[in-house]
């Protein structure tokens, strides 16, 4: 049994008074690790709230540094932090909210020559990307690794999440299959995206990540939600996986390669 400080009693109360949660599934949440890929718009929400509760070991992958723009739904950043790598002020904040968790940075751009390394750290991966190069990479080296991950795609009003839990359920390759043609897709900077959006698929993915690590409920296996927040629509679209995927199927990839990198994932 885990022994729970006074002080975990206290910050954890909410969660062990769910007899879903509890003590047991409490403790999985401190033992835990998590790999959140991009500290923007969906990293922002995921990492909070991942943060508050209390996910031991935490990961941010990141390249960028904090711009003016991004203050519009980038939740994790201030306007005074405008211009440092958005690693450290996500690091900051989080470790403000839960000083007892441990947050790793990596200031660089997920490639197929670093991806397995970093990835193999963590028990779970959370896709907080804004472009289908880094998206298709994620699923790839996740099905190479057998690591369960959330993905989520955002644009304009509209948002997209799903759980892959690799060989078992169906990955992202066996739903979109491969980047589109360049110039097909609008990218958030060109179509825009309402801030909020944000919030509501990250908030969505934090709980994916919880219930995975918990083993509480259903997670989005074998299925797309599909949110319109223009009519407050969430559609559910049942998915199957692909026996020929070629990225998880019988004669699936055996190692990584780099995409071309038109921006944002949602079709």
């Amino acid at each position: 049994m885990y022994n729970f400080t006074d002080e975990q009693l206290r910050r954890y109360a909410r969660h062990f008074r769910l007899k879903e949660c509890g003590f047991k599934g409490q403790a999985k949440i401190l033992e835990s690790s998590v790999l959140i890929i991009g500290a923007g718009g969906l990293g922002s929400p995921v990492a909070l709230y991942l943060a508050a509760a209390g996910v031991g070991h935490i990961g941010i992958i990141d390249e960028d540094a904090v711009d003016l723009s991004n203050l519009q739904r980038q939740i994790l950043h201030t306007t005074a932090e405008i211009g440092i790598p958005k690693i450290e002020s996500a690091k900051s904040k989080l470790l403000a909210l839960n000083p007892h968790i441990d947050v790793s940075t990596h200031h660089t751009m997920l490639k197929a020559d670093n991806a397995l390394e970093i990835l193999s750290h963590y028990d779970i991966i959370v896709d907080g990307s804004d472009n289908f190069a880094t998206k298709f990479l994620i699923n790839d080296a996740c099905v190479l690794l057998n690591k369960p991950y959330s993905y989520g795609g955002i644009l304009r009003f509209s948002g997209q999440s799903m759980s892959i839990k690799p060989k078992q359920s169906a990955c992202y390759a066996c739903v979109f299959d491969s980047p589109p043609p360049e110039g097909s897709v609008p990218n958030c900077a060109s179509a825009g995206v309402f801030g909020s959006i944000a919030g509501i698929l990250g908030s969505i993915q934090a709980t994916e990540v919880l219930k995975i690590i918990t083993n509480i409920g259903e997670p989005l296996y074998n299925q797309l939600l599909s949110v319109d927040t223009l009519t407050m629509n969430f559609r559910k679209i049942k998915l199957k996986r692909n026996p020929h995927c070629r990225v998880c199927g019988e004669n699936g990839i055996t190692q990584l390669q780099d995409y071309e990198n038109p921006q944002c994932a949602l079709h």
